[in-house]
């Protein structure tokens, strides 16, 4: 029995770490290192085969499936793709383990499977993935009662392995992020093999696949929030979709136009505006408030004045919104899972950063982020450090393309922002000495103090991009509604709250402590008590205050390529 467990496990670890069912991935590379994820690496030794025990002869049709699985997955390997190999090894796994007996014979389970394989469309994903027409098409066909053991098997096969993949798509998503992003490295949800095995045997004795539909997907209220989002959008896209409001001059308060009378139209679709109100050409102070709140979940400045990027906004296609929730539901499959314990998200494309207790927000600011060509990456590690009043090291890329034009143009520029010329030993150099028409072998390093880029704190975490979270002397910039204006750190409003929570510490490390700290002006690196982890993560829709779906600009252009992967047919393969 023991052999029989460990052959199970180390079968659904293969199944679960390379089956294009599900992407995953070992543990994460230490943050310091932007490599790709390591290969996967089975840990248990896989125990020698041994030929499987036949099923009973009076059984014709757990016969045929076993005949079935034998010629999918023979014992030798055979010549099939890893991915398949994997998958078929979890189907002959589940089938061994209750004797082969059918697993689809009860019509409950079969009605349920086909309900749960066609709801995974309001999860963003594709039915046919899993062969759902083909699935239903087979039980509805007018000989199915009397069928053959032989078909009713490749039933079996197909149904199971439709069944396991939409499991764990749900679970962990349909798109391998590092195919995307060759720097990915967050976890994949954990997927205990036995576990998993264990809720495939259950819920078939127990006819509770829509349970098992239910419990693979994120148990996250964002989640369930996006899915809703997801329904009502299909459902306007359903009666026509919302209006087109047309292009001009800036509408403003108080103005008579011919084009007030579609913005009331298409703000009532949206629900902003109260459907009483959708008549009339008169742009009065309850549209320009719905206006001001349609603005504000756009991530545009909230001013009441349909101007051109408001229209823009405002004419957005429903499909479009569509396509952009179902891209974020994908991503909430890969990350929410993460979201427990104490951590830091930085919210990239909605320029905010949140500190979490114990799985719950107690804390959020705003944040300026990498411009479009400069861009902020995406990736996991561990706050370990403060600095305190920190040095500015002017990086490769900023010092050729914004610096050395500046010093170029204005000799004083060094001078005027305290920045000082040091060789390659550290030695301090006099700008004079060096030919900035072709420098080279110098780091220009600014010293702490008033008007240094990184302001009064740095907060460090490991990585191979040379980014942080820091204090900013352009604090005028985080009233702007777009905040991509850095050159791939984060700059944080209010930083010294955020560090005080990190160190959580009032005796030691109180808000007072801090400033003292600083007021030393002496540039000082403290450790953390307890490393804390942190996400720079990319989400491009966002649940309001007032449970309505935000929308962000896709910032760095990432939804388009998800979503074209997100719709590339997958179709269940079982040879």
């Amino acid at each position: 029995m023991e052999a029989s467990t460990s052959r199970l496990g180390v079968a659904l670890t293969l199944f679960f770490a390379l089956s294009t069912s599900g992407w995953a991935q070992s543990p994460p590379s230490p943050p310091s290192s932007a490599a790709s994820p390591p290969p996967i690496v089975v840990t248990e030794p896989a125990p020698a085969a041994s030929p499987p025990v036949p099923p009973p002869a009076d059984d014709p049709l757990a016969q045929a499936i076993y005949a079935r699985l034998q010629q999918m997955t023979p014992l030798d390997g055979g010549p099939l793709p890893p991915q398949d190999a994997a998958l078929g090894k979890a189907v002959t796994d589940f089938y061994a383990q209750r004797h082969y007996a059918a697993a689809w014979s009860d019509e409950t389970n079969v009605r349920q499977l086909l309900t749960g394989l066609a709801s995974v469309e309001g999860d963003g994903l594709l039915p046919e993935d899993y062969r759902l027409s083909q699935l239903k098409a087979t039980v509805e066909a007018p000989d199915w009662e009397g069928a053959p053991p032989e078909r009713r098997a490749d039933f079996e096969v197909m149904a199971t392995g439709a069944y396991i993949t939409a499991l764990v798509q749900l679970a962990r998503g349909k798109v391998d992020p590092v195919r995307l992003d060759p720097t990915w490295n967050f976890d994949a949800a954990a997927i205990d093999p036995q576990e998993g095995m264990t809720l495939l045997q259950t819920s078939i004795d127990e006819r509770s696949i829509d349970q098992a539909f239910a419990t693979a997907r994120p148990q996250n209220p964002l989640y369930a929030k996006l899915r809703d989002a997801l329904a009502q959008l299909r459902a306007t896209a359903a009666e026509g979709g919302w209006p087109y409001v047309p292009d001009g001059p800036v509408l403003k308060p108080g103005m008579e136009d011919a084009r007030v009378a579609a913005l009331r139209t298409r703000l009532v679709a949206g629900g902003y505006l109260d459907p009483t109100l959708a008549e009339g050409e008169h742009f009065d102070n309850p549209l320009a408030d719905a206006v001001k709140r349609f603005q504000a979940d756009q991530y545009l400045d909230a001013d009441g004045n349909v101007g051109s990027e408001t229209i823009a906004a405002l004419n957005v296609s429903i499909q479009d919104r569509i396509g952009q929730v179902r891209a974020n539901l994908e991503r909430a499959r890969w990350l929410l899972h993460s979201l427990q314990g104490t951590f830091v998200v930085v919210d990239i494309a909605g320029y905010k950063v949140t500190y979490y207790r114990d799985g719950n927000p107690v804390w959020k600011s705003r944040v300026q982020v990498g411009k479009p060509y400069r861009s902020t990456p995406i990736f996991r590690s561990q706050i370990t450090y403060i600095t305190f009043n920190p040095t500015w090291t002017v990086p490769p890329t900023i010092l050729k393309n914004d610096v050395l034009p500046k010093i170029r143009k204005n000799p004083a520029y060094l001078a005027n922002n305290r920045i000082r010329v040091l060789d390659s030993s550290g030695n301090t150099l006099s700008p004079s000495k060096v030919n900035w028409a072709n420098p080279r072998g110098i780091t220009l390093r600014q010293d702490a103090g008033p008007g240094n880029s990184l302001g009064r704190v740095a907060i460090r975490f490991p990585n191979s991009f040379a980014v942080y979270l820091h204090d900013t002397p352009h604090q005028e910039l985080f009233e702007k509604a777009k905040r991509d204006t850095s050159s791939g750190c984060i700059r944080v409003e209010r930083p010294l709250e955020l560090v005080e929570l990190l160190f959580n510490d009032e005796q030691k490390w109180n808000r007072q402590a801090i400033d003292e700290r600083i007021a030393t002006k002496k540039t000082q690196n403290v450790t953390l008590p307890t490393a804390v982890p942190i996400l720079l993560a990319y989400w491009t829709v966002d649940i309001a205050d007032d449970g309505k779906l935000a929308y962000k600009p896709d910032v760095y252009q990432r939804d388009g390529s998800l979503l074209a992967a997100l719709d590339k047919p997958q179709p269940l393969r079982t040879p």
